[in-house]
Formats: structure tokens, C-alpha cells, sequence
């Protein structure tokens, strides 16, 4: 049973989003301001924490960037704050998914889900035993193997692929990307990776068009999937890597709506 933490101010709000939880199968724990989730967060370990960016006596924002230094625990904001700004501010300090109010309890369950599978430990494998894995990134020999067989990388796309792979599952920015494979100094812009990323779905995808792997997250970065419909890529690394780490919906009225059917 996935222990979460739902921090949230608004009584209201925080009753149906837990009680919709516990529902789905998950033990919860109510924080209503932004010392008390960090407090919570740092005696027990959560599975998830649904956050919100507006609290009293510290701010979302700074807990999630207080909680990234930390803990690498799944993060979900549920905010109003609905500008692109906040948005990416609030997935470059390490949230998982963002979801804005009014939002639907049907989605927000849905996204929790997803950001639950994708957060489970993936093992980095050693070079045995892997005839079973649709793609293998090896980085002992350097190569790429998709069913079996070798695909050949230019040395920066396999370098792109590499990071992504070694911080599988995680939203990766753009420029988190460029920093790591080109160097801080490096000052082209990110269409330079966006082509790189293209180059390397064409290789290790089935359909580059609608990548599996290889995963486009809008307005922000990319993510590596390491395991999508039956099918699932294992990264051999050269050291030893942590594995990254309803029948109806409720609705809540007052002076604002912010969970609708």
C-alpha cells in the first residue's frame, strides 16, 4: 500500500483528494502547511507527496527545492498557480508532474498512477542475462543493442542516450541535458539536442515518429522510459548507478470550485 503525503491548506480540497486516495489503495498522511510536510517528510518515508505551491509558513516551491536535496520521493504539485513559468520552475527543482486547479479527480488519480510506475526501481543490470531486454544500453562496451541486435551511435547521441538512461524515468530539461553532454560552457542553442534526440529515435525506435523510449515532455525536456507496453530497456552501467530512486468524482464548492467532474 503506497504511503502519500497530500499537502494541501484548503480543508476542503484536501478531504477529497485524500479520501479519493485511500480509495485507490493508498495510506495517507494530511500535512496543512509547507514546515509541517517537511517535518512529515523527513521522520517517514513517503511513496508520494501531492503538493501544493500556496501554503502558509513555507512555500511549496521551497519545500520541493528543500526536499530535492534530500529525498528523490515522487512529487506531485496541485496548484492554481497555472502560468508556464511556475510550471517549469516547479519540474526544473525535481517535481515529477504538475497539475493545475480546477482539475479533474479522474485525471489527477490517473497521472498519480503514472508517476507511481514510472518512479518504481528499475534494476541496472549487469552484462548477463539480457537477451530479454527489447533495448540495452551498455555502457562498459559503449553500445547500444536493440533486440539483440547493434545499433551504431554517433559518439554525442550515444552520449545524450546515456543520460537520459542513467536518470531513467526523471523528466530531464534541455539545458540539464546540453550541460551534461556538451560542457557549461557549450552555448548553441537547444535546437542542437532537439536534432540529436531526433537522430537517436531514428536508431533505437520501432516508429521515431511516436517514440516509446525516448519520451517528449512539451515546453521542458525529455524523458527516458524504461519500460512501455511490455517492452523494456536496461542500462548496464560501468559503476554501480541508485536506481532513480472511483466510481464518481468528488466535487468541492465554495467561494472557489477546484475539483469538477
Amino acid at each position: 500500500m503506497p504511503l502519500t503525503m497530500v499537502v494541501e491548506d484548503d480543508p476542503a480540497i484536501a478531504e477529497v483528494v485524500s479520501y479519493q486516495l485511500k480509495k485507490a489503495g493508498h495510506e495517507v498522511t494530511v500535512a496543512h502547511d509547507g514546515a509541517e510536510a517537511l517535518k512529515l517528510a523527513r521522520e517517514t518515508p513517503f511513496d508520494l507527496l501531492v503538493l501544493d505551491l500556496m501554503l502558509p509558513s513555507m512555500s511549496g516551491i521551497d519545500v520541493l527545492r528543500v526536499l530535492r536535496r534530500e529525498s528523490e520521493v515522487p512529487v506531485v504539485v496541485l496548484s492554481a498557480r497555472d502560468a508556464d513559468a511556475d510550471q517549469v520552475m516547479a519540474l526544473e527543482l525535481g517535481a515529477d508532474d504538475y497539475v493545475t486547479k480546477p482539475f479533474s479527480m479522474r485525471q489527477l488519480l490517473a497521472r498519480i498512477a503514472a508517476v507511481m510506475r514510472r518512479s518504481a526501481p528499475v534494476p541496472i543490470a549487469t552484462p548477463q542475462d539480457l537477451d530479454r531486454y527489447a533495448l540495452v544500453i551498455d555502457e562498459t562496451r559503449h553500445e547500444v543493442r536493440k533486440r539483440g541486435e547493434l545499433i551504431t551511435l554517433p559518439p554525442k547521441v550515444f552520449e545524450v542516450l546515456r543520460f537520459l538512461a542513467r536518470n531513467q524515468n526523471r523528466v530531464c530539461s534541455r539545458h540539464e541535458v546540453l550541460d551534461a553532454v556538451w560542457g557549461y560552457s557549450y552555448e548553441g542553442q537547444t535546437r542542437t539536442l532537439d536534432v540529436h534526440v531526433h537522430w537517436l529515435r531514428q536508431r533505437i525506435e520501432d516508429d521515431p515518429a511516436n517514440p516509446k523510449f525516448v519520451q517528449t515532455v512539451r515546453q521542458y525536456g525529455y524523458r527516458f522510459q524504461s519500460q512501455v507496453d511490455g517492452e523494456q530497456a536496461i542500462f548496464v552501467a560501468a559503476e554501480v548507478v541508485p536506481a532513480p530512486p472511483v466510481s464518481r468524482d468528488l466535487i468541492t464548492r465554495g467561494s472557489r470550485e477546484f475539483v469538477r467532474n
